[in-house]
């Protein structure tokens, strides 16, 4: 099934997907018009080709994301340095739930696309199951590690017959989102599937 997704501040880059490719690229009226057999899919703000982070094996080999549940004990907000390792030694269990809730987070920020050596199966598989691509990490990293690094770092523009990977921001243009940073995501999509919505 065509969905044709399409964000109110960049109405001239409109996405048609089916399945996991992108199908067309184009003003938003002019897809409507050609598919109107479509799924829609509206959203505020901008669609952009979605981000990558280079910073994968900080966030998620040593960074603990607290459970909910755990909010009592370990509060909401990710745990770094000693502790995080603390607690990785007392119960290496804890790294692939850890990853996988960081991957979440990741998805929540628009990151489709991750960098960075993953040492361990955990992260690693975290990352294959959500579908993330990955990427080369740069030569110079802006920092420090962050789920919205300064600057953010935008993928290609998504292209025809190319896999449809992209995230919506709830700004009004990309100025803002470097102003507001990649909180602002409202939907991630990979692979054609809706993997983060803003409730």
């Amino acid at each position: 099934m065509l969905t044709l997704h399409a964000a109110e501040a960049s109405p001239e880059l409109a996405v048609l997907v089916d399945g996991a490719t992108i199908a067309a690229v184009g003003p938003y009226e002019e897809l409507a018009e050609a598919h109107q057999d479509a799924r829609l899919r509206r959203w505020p703000g901008i669609l952009l080709p979605g981000l990558l982070n280079p910073y994968a094996p900080e966030l998620l080999e040593r960074t603990y994301h607290p459970d909910p549940r755990e909010a009592d004990e370990f509060g909401t907000a990710p745990i770094t340095g000693e502790r995080a390792a603390e607690l990785f030694r007392a119960d290496p269990a804890r790294l692939g739930a850890s990853a996988r809730r960081g991957v979440q987070r990741m998805l929540a920020h628009g990151t489709v696309a991750v960098a960075g050596e993953l040492r361990t199966r955990a992260a690693a598989d975290a990352v294959r199951r959500a579908g993330l691509a990955t990427g080369r990490r740069p030569d110079t990293l802006p920092g420090p590690p962050s789920l919205s690094p300064a600057p953010l770092i935008l993928l290609p523009r998504p292209a025809p017959g190319g896999p449809a990977r992209f995230a919506v921001f709830d700004v009004p243009d990309a100025t803002a989102l470097v102003r507001r940073g990649a909180s602002t995501c409202v939907a991630t999509v990979i692979d054609g599937r809706l993997v983060y919505r803003a409730r």
